[in-house]
């Protein structure tokens, strides 16, 4: 059964750095895309960044565009997400998504897109 783990989040305050991991069990994450998403109270889930199967493409929204770095250790099975300088606003549940490897040369941010998801890791930025 395909299963995606994510871990890492937690408290922080503005202006800390969090690492969350997204690992796999049951497949392999050579073969798949990786988006993380992220869903604040009261709002829609928001794509954060996404990763091709390759890894030589990746995508990152605006908000987070200098701050968060993603990235993939096929080795491990686990894809990464390095957020720096968390703002309050940063303050989601994060959730990492995988989708079959297309033959588009870049990924998805948009979570319809993905077919499997994790149960999330909750992120809150304050002081």
């Amino acid at each position: 059964q395909l299963q995606l783990v994510e871990s890492g989040g937690g408290l922080v305050q503005p202006g800390g750095s969090l690492r969350l991991s997204c690992a796999a069990s049951g497949f392999t994450l050579d073969y798949y895309e990786i988006g993380w998403f992220r869903q604040a109270p009261g709002k829609e889930r928001e794509g954060v960044s996404c990763i091709t199967s390759s890894g030589r493409s990746t995508n990152t929204a605006h908000s987070v565009e200098g701050r968060f770095t993603i990235w993939r250790d096929n080795a491990k099975n686990t894809v990464f997400l390095q957020m720096e300088e968390l703002k309050a606003e940063d303050t989601a549940i994060y959730y990492c998504a995988a989708i079959a490897a297309t033959a588009q040369a870049y990924c998805f941010m948009s979570d319809y897109e993905y077919d499997y998801w994790g149960q999330g890791t909750q992120v809150t930025v304050s002081s």
